[in-house]
């Protein structure tokens, strides 16, 4: 029962391109088939809530550099049991930026991903079912760089490529364009 307001969000959902869709069919799947997606303690992978944080421009995006992956990312986190996934994209925006006063868009799926995590500290390499959704904020509010990254910055969309240039964050930008 959790599950069904997820599927019923990737089943809405209008994919980008051809990889899109096979990310969204991939993850019904998975959810499909396992009632204890939303938990990070199954070893295979679990469903992940980020935040494509613009401004209200719409000209910036507000990244985070995460400390263990050593690379540019949008924020987001483990579900830790929330099925509420637009839910677990919000806390983790404010818990990753400090930002308090932060809209969502819509509350429809903005973009799907997955990908893997390598094995680090006896945790198996595993996959994150990526479900990310479209946020708004200020761009004058101050930013608090939390202990998970090492810096936050407010990057023009066309530059975000510079510093991250993986399918998936330029997915991200050309559907924020």
């Amino acid at each position: 029962m959790h599950r069904n307001n997820l599927l019923q969000l990737l089943q809405n959902h209008k994919p980008f391109n051809h990889e899109e869709q096979q990310f969204i069919d991939n993850t019904i799947q998975f959810v499909q088939e396992n009632v204890d997606c939303f938990e990070r303690t199954l070893l295979i992978g679990h469903v992940t809530g980020s935040a494509w944080i613009v401004d209200k421009s719409r000209k910036f995006t507000l990244l985070t550099h995460h400390r263990k992956l050593d690379k540019w990312f949008q924020t987001g986190g483990h579900c830790d049991g929330d099925s509420d996934v637009l839910n677990v994209a919000l806390k983790e925006a404010r818990e990753e930026t400090g930002l308090t006063d932060i809209e969502v868009v819509s509350s429809d799926i903005f973009d799907i991903d997955i990908h893997e995590i390598p094995e680090r500290k006896g945790i198996p390499a595993h996959l994150h079912y990526d479900v990310r959704f479209l946020l708004e904020a200020d761009i004058n509010e101050p930013l608090i760089v939390s202990s998970e990254s090492t810096d936050l910055a407010w990057v023009a969309i066309l530059e975000v490529e510079k510093l991250n240039n993986s399918e998936s964050i330029m997915r991200m930008v050309l559907k924020s364009l």
